[in-house]
């Protein structure tokens, strides 16, 4: 079961007397985070907004609209990070409290069996108060456990679905990497940014899943699309309109490359870069979005939509430079 920091919202309202706040959070989180916003409501006879839009993670804090409610806190739930607080976003956690003794016992008896000795673990922000135990569990069982430092953002053990320095500067010395929660998503980043064995373990269902096979299977599609974006000669370069996605001078570089080739480059600006939204661009041959790079790794397009790391190595490509295929995603953070 999740477990929002309820205590520490009603505490920097005590202190810090808001007229006015406002929450936001990842989409399976809203209901409790509803819930929460009623009862500050209640408790201190103030507005509280849930801005009930999409929100992927903490490049997605929708600032904007909590200024435009005159919120004088917003409280960010569930995407925890090395920062407690940045402007008026307060960070709240949001713990699972589901246990991984059991399928641990089942990583450690596959561990032995590959004959691997060297650990690395890693998690999400749900579980990351479940590291020590794991390690201290691996560590019972003989292995030695790698240190995963944070950086940035990032506290020790933890990974976006964007940003991996803990498991990129720990591959060297991890024969394996252990992440810990049900999150296909972040673990399959973890396999893509290492090139390691990446075992995920899923304590709802008790399984220990390997998802090299869908990290390859996302590589060689992602590969594909660069291959095709090859003889583009009108590219559609997306910069991501999201506060935490706004990399101009990542767009200013990438077209001015481009452009040295002699590509047509279109500049446009979305807030959610789909299919749908893409169509309307039919004189283009190919898009580059500055953005989400899982936007790219994850879904299907019609057409060449390349993320970042994708882009920088269709320019190395462009610029009759060689490309390692199993290095190009081997990288601390896509963006």
């Amino acid at each position: 079961m999740i477990h929002i920091d309820e205590e520490r919202i009603f505490s920097i309202i005590r202190e810090r007397k808001p007229r006015v706040v406002a929450f936001n959070g990842p989409e399976a989180l809203l209901g409790k985070i509803s819930i929460i916003a009623d009862k500050v409501s209640k408790e201190f006879c103030i507005d509280a907004y849930v801005i009930a839009d999409p929100c992927y993670g903490s490049c997605d804090l929708n600032t904007d609209a909590a200024k435009r409610l005159n919120a004088d806190i917003l409280f960010h739930v569930g995407h925890s990070i090395s920062m407690r607080e940045f402007g008026n976003v307060v960070f709240i956690d949001a713990y699972d409290d589901i246990q991984f003794d059991s399928v641990l016992a089942k990583c450690i008896n596959m561990l032995k069996e590959k004959g691997i000795e060297n650990v690395a673990v890693l998690t999400d922000s749900q579980h990351i108060h479940e590291v020590d135990n794991a390690i201290a569990i691996l560590k019972q069982h003989g292995f030695n456990v790698v240190t995963t430092r944070g950086k940035g953002q990032l506290m020790d053990a933890q990974v976006f679905g964007c940003e991996f320095y803990p498991a990129f500067y720990a591959r060297d010395d991890a024969d394996a990497f252990i992440f810990l929660g049900q999150s296909t998503f972040h673990a399959v980043g973890v396999a893509l940014s290492t090139g390691r064995l990446t075992l995920m373990l899923d304590p709802y269902y008790d399984e220990v899943k390997e998802v090299n096979s869908i990290a390859e299977m996302l590589k060689r599609r992602a590969f594909l699309a660069i291959y095709k974006a090859l003889d583009a000669q009108r590219i559609g370069l997306i910069v991501g309109i999201k506060e935490g996605q706004m990399m101009l001078n990542r767009v200013k570089d990438i077209k001015s490359r481009l452009e040295a080739h002699g590509r047509s480059v279109r500049l446009i600006a979305l807030t959610e870069v789909t299919e749908e939204r893409l169509r309307i661009f039919n004189d283009i041959d190919a898009f580059i979005q500055v953005a989400c790079p899982r936007i790219s790794m994850d879904n299907e397009f019609s057409k060449p939509v390349l993320s970042v790391p994708q882009a920088y190595t269709l320019l190395k490509m462009l610029d009759k430079q060689s490309v390692e295929y199993d290095e190009f995603l081997v990288l601390p953070h896509w963006l």
